[in-house]
């Protein structure tokens, strides 16, 4: 089976090789652009590791025991400099891996590279076709996984509905994101999931600061360098605060603007007002906005009714997963010409001459026109990761399909290693203050 060919791009590929172990297709090969962009990605990959002291801390903990040997782990995450610190760290402790990036925008090529010259098993490049993006997950899922890590629950899917046969095999699997823990409980709700998920977007360490600190920065990382505008005087539209809406909003207000908050949730939107952001209706706030930022998991939160009262050189990025939740149908059907004017930046002319900016075609701005999350903080989310991997393989035979919530103690030992990374050091209860804690008896 040769792979479908890129529109624009031809990627270095090598033929499959197949052994057959238990009865299932282990993997030795690879699909990415250039192999030749290896060295470039082993450079980011040791810079990561440089910023990530808690993963590094765990590969070398657990290194010599290698207790995920004999596992298979296919994984479906962003093809970044820290999810290569990841992949190889599950390597390292013993794991056969298979990989594929979860958004056709968002795999650095010099990562993929660097990935595959290390024996890793990885289908990924960035610019791929929806047809390509399936084949890609596909091939991840050749391997015959144990074990799945996924980010907004593709592969979970793809898993679900065209391979059941592989589900006997599993352990469980762990989702990355907000919209695909969404996806994997609504499926757990129908009765559709099959084997055992932990929700590690959930664990404290990792929506806390990933979501908060790591989306706040990154989001206006990807604006700045798609359109080099001035943040401080403008209006800045934010849709949705869960904890990625609360930091954008946070950042926003810290870089000068004026920032206008969207919600559907009553509690949400309360808290926003109290926090001290204005609070109204996207169809109210979209003839104020001057940059719209939507980070809700849902679609069509900015549709045609809002672009038709947009200021002309509005501009307009999604940090959402998935590229629906400003729809760009509507858009083009106002369109009269569209170009691409800077890095990740589109222009729409509009019938009436009001002209409309499209930040990263709709997708993840911060992965497609930036980087990703700073290393340090995806050190905690990819500790997560990897202590779910390790939590999983040793109870997950015991597990009913279901969602898990990632266990309150693994939160606290990843908390309490990054701060020691970091040089800090706090307070213990002693004995007495523990019976206290659990005495119902005493009161005033």
């Amino acid at each position: 089976m040769m792979p479908p060919s890129g529109h624009f791009i031809t990627p270095c590929y090598v033929s499959f090789i197949y052994l057959r172990v238990a009865g299932l297709a282990t993997m030795t090969d690879y699909k990415v652009r250039d192999i030749g962009l290896a060295e470039e990605g082993r450079l980011l990959i040791e810079y990561a590791e440089r910023h990530m002291p808690v993963l590094m801390h765990l590969r070398e903990k657990y290194r010599t025991d290698a207790p995920l040997k004999g596992m298979r782990v296919s994984g479906c995450l962003h093809v970044t400099k820290e999810t290569a610190v990841l992949v190889e760290t599950l390597r390292d402790l013993g794991a056969d891996v298979a990989w594929c990036g979860c958004n056709p925008l968002s795999t650095n090529d010099s990562v993929a590279a660097a990935l595959a010259a290390n024996d890793i098993s990885i289908f990924a490049w960035h610019g791929l076709s929806t047809e390509e993006y399936y084949w890609c997950i596909e091939q991840a899922l050749k391997i015959g996984p144990t074990l799945t890590l996924d980010d907004g629950a593709d592969l979970i899917f793809t898993l679900h509905s065209k391979h059941e046969e592989l589900i006997p095999a599993l352990y469980g699997g762990s989702e990355e994101t907000t919209t695909g823990v969404i996806r994997v409980r609504a499926m757990a709700d129908d009765g559709a999931l099959k084997y055992p998920i932990m929700a590690v977007n959930d664990a404290a360490t990792k929506h806390m600061f990933d979501n908060v600190y790591g989306t706040g920065q990154s989001v206006f990382d990807g604006v700045f360098r798609a359109s080099a505008i001035l943040i401080a005087g403008k209006t800045v539209v934010v849709g949705g605060y869960g904890y990625c809406g609360r930091g954008l909003a946070m950042r926003a207000r810290g870089l000068g603007a004026d920032v206008i908050v969207t919600e559907v949730n009553p509690v949400r939107a309360l808290q926003a007002r109290m926090d001290g952001f204005r609070v109204m209706p996207m169809i109210e706030a979209a003839a104020e906005g001057d940059l719209f930022i939507t980070v809700t998991g849902m679609k069509d939160v900015i549709t045609r009714e809002h672009m038709e009262v947009m200021k002309d050189g509005a501009i307009l990025g999604n940090a959402g997963h998935y590229n629906v939740e400003i729809n760009e149908p509507d858009l083009l059907s106002m369109t009269v010409k569209k170009r691409r004017v800077r890095h990740a930046l589109d222009e729409y002319l509009l019938e009436d001459g009001r002209r409309l900016y499209l930040l990263a075609e709709g997708r993840l701005v911060n992965l497609v026109a930036a980087e990703g999350h700073p290393s340090e903080v995806m050190d905690l989310s990819f500790a997560g990761q990897l202590n779910a991997m390790l939590w999983l393989k040793e109870h997950g035979r015991t597990l009913k399909p279901a969602v898990y919530d990632f266990p309150t103690e693994l939160d606290h030992e990843t908390a309490l290693a990054k701060l020691h990374t970091m040089g800090i050091g706090i307070d213990e209860l002693n004995d007495e203050q523990v019976k206290y804690a659990r005495s119902y008896a005493e009161g005033t």
